[in-house]
């Protein structure tokens, strides 16, 4: 049974979500300024806050495994470092695909000095906007095996399109996924909202 406080707290975070939404809507020209108040209240009531994900590799283990898992993944209508911070497992745009994604953790973000183990590459700080994202699983080979930006470099952050909050390895093994404690206060109502895991499960691919 959902708590009237967590209520209250994760119709503030739709409601945030909505208003953000709609005002990126509106900066692009895609409704006009009386359309805006009907934007945010339908966003308000339809839809969720979070949406199923498969993801599939070594690159995230032991986060996620192997073989596969059914992520929960948190929508974030604008990735700023106001709303996901370094820690943070997110969903980003593959550099190398466009139409795909990958599962990586918030490594850096700007501001941040980059140093590398390897003594021929030059130390170097990020620039506004760009973040720096690295695959859990240690024992991959850093440039060949791991596919995070050890081998394409920076990414924008806004190529980060959500935040994992949960993992369905199997139907037995599941739990929520170990973000930034910052981050893991602010999703915890959309957590106790939205988590299916039934629902999860019937989604799985393993």
């Amino acid at each position: 049974m959902v708590s009237l406080s967590t209520w209250f707290r994760y119709i503030a975070h739709k409601l945030e979500y909505s208003v953000s939404l709609s005002w990126k809507s509106y900066k692009r020209g895609q409704i006009t300024d009386r359309e805006m108040g009907d934007a945010v209240w339908k966003n308000l009531f339809q839809g969720k806050l979070t949406y199923l994900h498969w993801n599939k590799g070594e690159e995230m283990a032991p986060t996620i495994g192997p073989q596969g898992g059914t992520l929960l993944v948190r929508k974030l209508p604008a990735a700023d470092p106001t709303r996901v911070f370094v820690g943070d497992v997110v969903v980003v745009k593959d550099p190398q695909k466009s139409d795909d994604y990958l599962v990586r953790r918030l490594a850096a973000i700007e501001g941040y000095e980059m140093i590398s183990k390897e003594e021929k590459d030059e130390p170097f700080i990020l620039d506004k906007d760009e973040c720096w994202v690295l695959a859990d699983n240690e024992n991959l080979k850093a440039k060949q095996e791991a596919k995070d930006s050890r081998t394409f470099g920076p990414v924008p952050m806004t190529d980060i399109v959500g935040r994992v909050i949960y993992c369905l390895r199997t139907a037995v093994d599941h739990g929520p996924v170990q973000n930034s404690h910052f981050s893991m206060k602010k999703d915890s109502p959309v957590l106790e909202v939205e988590l299916d895991v039934d629902e999860m499960a019937k989604n799985h691919k393993a």
